[in-house]
């Protein structure tokens, strides 16, 4: 179906926004992933489009959600880093769809700090939230829900489609899940899942970070050295009801006793380490997958599927143990990828691909496209709109900035910016004074740095003035981060 420009119009496109939190691209079947299944997923592949180059503007959780919300980087939209307060006055996408008549819902993570605004109905976890019995908030009254957070949020979804939405006026939908977020408590029906092999080490897990400066040997954030007892499940959640702990019990306990047992120590102990971080993390993805089933399933049981455009992707990137990591923050492909599945029945077709340059930078245009409503001219994304229909504007980007900013902090990883395009990629750790430059197809996991190397010097001039071109485009202030950024807003929106 075509996008509908007379906002009166009833049969404008719904639009469902399906959002994980760390839900690497690999480990997603139509990415290629060769450690875990999602088939449902998938589905969004097989019927619609896979973004292969979706790039974040910071990859970090609360300020990834304020630029989806707002359409422009974090020095504009003024949420730099978790623990900042979301300024809700500001415009936003579901706003500005709700003044077009759009119902605007969202359930699941928030993680901005101040309440949702521009949402009729919101039902949201405060803060990072628990996996198990959550607390959450329900249009500012707090309630408390039983069971397995990630079914709990597709439940809230479910309920207001088919009872609480207004079947005669287009929606704004986004189901937010926490999963797989750290410290990766899967779902009762999962916690066997993977038990019977071991999953396939990256081969960068004993990265020596050789090839790079000094940020990458002093970050902190490795499977060998940062796991906690609670990420490795050698303690057990407090907020369990009986059942849920006689099934957690069973699902550790033994293994737990038997790595008593053996008193394992050096790679042997790391190796340990990542076997249990990544099954967890991948039975966190079963209970994802199967719940995006869920709402895919009921789309077509009710007749909505034809007239909605659904969107899957995670707030960044994660490590799997890639150069021997979990988290994310780095400029570097695993964190600054995210995967990006869209099915528009009629528009997109099925299976296709984009190699573009994307961003979560341009969902908030996309959403308004796809509504018929006019793009705010100081948004700094663009629509997705001609790449769905594919067509590729002259005029698309071939580079991409990226800015992070949370240091001194958890992880450790130095601040930094930098310039993507689609074969090469500069790093600044302008704290450090410290450069990196890559060649992502000679040197797809980045191992080794070539800034210095005399035979790149042509693209290091080019990346460099480029650098300096996007940022004066963006206008990213000089002071990368204002000394106010963290004061608190006085009202509560």
């Amino acid at each position: 179906m075509a996008v509908v420009n007379d906002p009166e119009t009833a049969d404008r496109p719904n639009i469902l926004f399906i959002f994980s939190d760390d839900h690497a691209y690999q480990a997603v079947g139509a990415y290629g992933s060769t450690i875990n299944r999602t088939p449902q997923i998938d589905r969004l592949a097989r019927e619609g489009m896979r973004f292969d180059a979706c790039l974040v503007t910071n990859s970090i959780c609360g300020p990834s959600r304020a630029t989806i919300l707002t359409g422009k980087y974090s020095h504009l939209n003024g949420f730099y880093q978790n623990g900042d307060r979301f300024d809700g006055s500001q415009t936003t996408v579901p706003k500005l769809l709700q003044e077009a008549g759009y119902q605007t819902a969202i359930f699941g993570k928030w993680h901005l700090e101040t309440d949702p605004t521009g949402f009729d109905t919101w039902h949201i976890l405060p803060g990072q939230g628990a996996y198990y019995n959550p607390p959450m908030i329900r249009n500012g009254e707090r309630v408390r829900h039983e069971g397995y957070t990630t079914d709990i949020i597709t439940d809230l979804t479910l309920d207001w489609l088919k009872s609480e939405r207004d079947p005669d006026r287009p929606f704004l939908l986004m189901a937010q899940h926490k999963a797989p977020h750290r410290n990766w408590q899967p779902g009762p029906k999962y916690l066997d899942a993977y038990k019977d092999a071991p999953v396939a080490e990256p081969p960068t897990l004993f990265d020596d970070y050789e090839g790079r400066g000094t940020p990458a040997r002093t970050q902190d954030m490795t499977i060998r050295d940062t796991l906690t007892p609670n990420d490795l499940k050698f303690t057990t959640p407090n907020n369990l009801t009986d059942d849920q702990l006689a099934q957690w019990n069973d699902a550790y306990a033994e293994e737990n006793a038997e790595f008593e047992r053996l008193g394992l120590s050096g790679d042997d102990l790391v190796r340990w380490k990542y076997q249990r971080y990544i099954k967890d993390y991948l039975r966190c993805i079963d209970s994802v997958d199967e719940n995006v089933g869920r709402l895919l399933d009921y789309l077509d049981e009710s007749g909505l599927a034809e007239n909605t455009i659904v969107l899957y992707a995670s707030d960044q990137g994660f490590y799997l143990g890639e150069h021997g990591w979990f988290d994310k923050r780095w400029m570097y492909e695993e964190s600054l990828r995210t995967p990006f599945l869209v099915r528009w029945p009629g528009v997109v077709e099925p299976g296709s691909t984009s190699d573009r340059l994307v961003s979560n930078l341009d969902f908030a245009e996309t959403f308004l496209d796809v509504a018929g409503v006019a793009i705010p001219e100081d948004m700094q994304g663009r629509s997705l709109v001609p790449l769905l229909k594919g067509e590729t504007p002259d005029d698309w980007r071939s580079s991409f900035y990226y800015h992070y900013y949370e240091f001194p902090a958890e992880h450790s990883v130095q601040r930094h910016h930098g310039v993507r395009t689609d074969r090469y990629k500069l790093i600044h750790f302008y704290s450090l004074g410290e450069w990196e430059l890559y060649d992502l197809l000679r040197d797809p996991h980045e191992l080794r740095s070539c800034y210095d190397d005399p035979q790149y010097a042509d693209v290091r001039e080019e990346l460099t003035a480029e650098l300096a071109r996007l940022r004066d485009e963006l206008a990213v202030p000089d002071d990368p981060r204002p000394n106010d950024v963290r004061r608190p807003i006085e009202t509560n929106p």
